[in-house]
């Protein structure tokens, strides 16, 4: 082979390396199922307070469960991890099915239904015949790694919807040992102490309403 047809040769393949690398390039920037997409983050559940103590007396009063409040780092699917106590992040591989608040919304719910305890129990939109609504206030729910534990903290109010006069008031907190920052393992930790926190606030709640 001459050099000419060498040259050729060598510059028909350099363009098919260059159309090769521009493929590539753009199926990582197309999304979806582009080659260097990143895959979607795993989508986990919050598990409902259940195993109540048995009670013999029959169920009574009615309660409203509002949606709980929370600060912009907590209102959102993300999960929450402090390096220390001045230091927030979020997991990247990581998120809840829906906003935290939301999803505790629900299963804070579920909760008091497993307990059994009320004769009803539901969210404003149910429009219960009752003055007693559940207010609360999301002030921790995150792992913290600085001393691998899992950590829950609510500050509850029950409050009379006609008036608006607070009846009682109270925070609750629930700390459990995480043995990951990520993954199946913080969640699990996480779950573990938001059953803790939130069978603790079903039996207060329960008692005064």
């Amino acid at each position: 082979m001459g050099r000419r047809s060498q040259g050729l040769s060598a510059a028909r393949f350099g363009v098919r390396l260059s159309a090769l690398a521009l493929a590539f390039a753009l199926a990582g920037c197309g999304g979806g199922g582009g080659l260097f997409s990143k895959a979607p983050p795993t989508a986990y559940d919050l598990a409902a307070a259940k195993d109540f103590p048995r009670r013999s007396q029959p169920a009574r009063g009615q309660l409203i469960i509002a949606e709980p409040v929370a600060l912009a780092g907590y209102d959102s699917e993300k999960i929450m991890v402090r390096p220390n106590a001045a230091e927030a992040a979020q997991l990247a591989d990581a998120q809840w099915q829906d906003r935290l608040p939301k999803l505790m919304q629900a299963r804070l719910v579920q909760s008091f239904e497993n307990a059994s305890r009320l004769r009803a129990v539901g969210r404003p939109a149910d429009k219960l015949a009752t003055d007693f609504v559940l207010v609360t206030e999301v002030r921790a729910f995150e792992i913290a790694a600085a001393d691998g534990s899992a950590v829950v903290e609510i500050a509850a109010k029950i409050v009379r919807e006609r008036t608006g006069r607070i009846m009682a008031a109270r925070v609750f907190r629930a700390s459990v040992p995480s043995i990951a920052t990520e993954g199946a393992p913080a969640i699990e930790a996480l779950n573990e102490a938001f059953g803790k926190m939130a069978k603790e606030l079903v039996l207060w709640a329960a008692r005064l309403v």
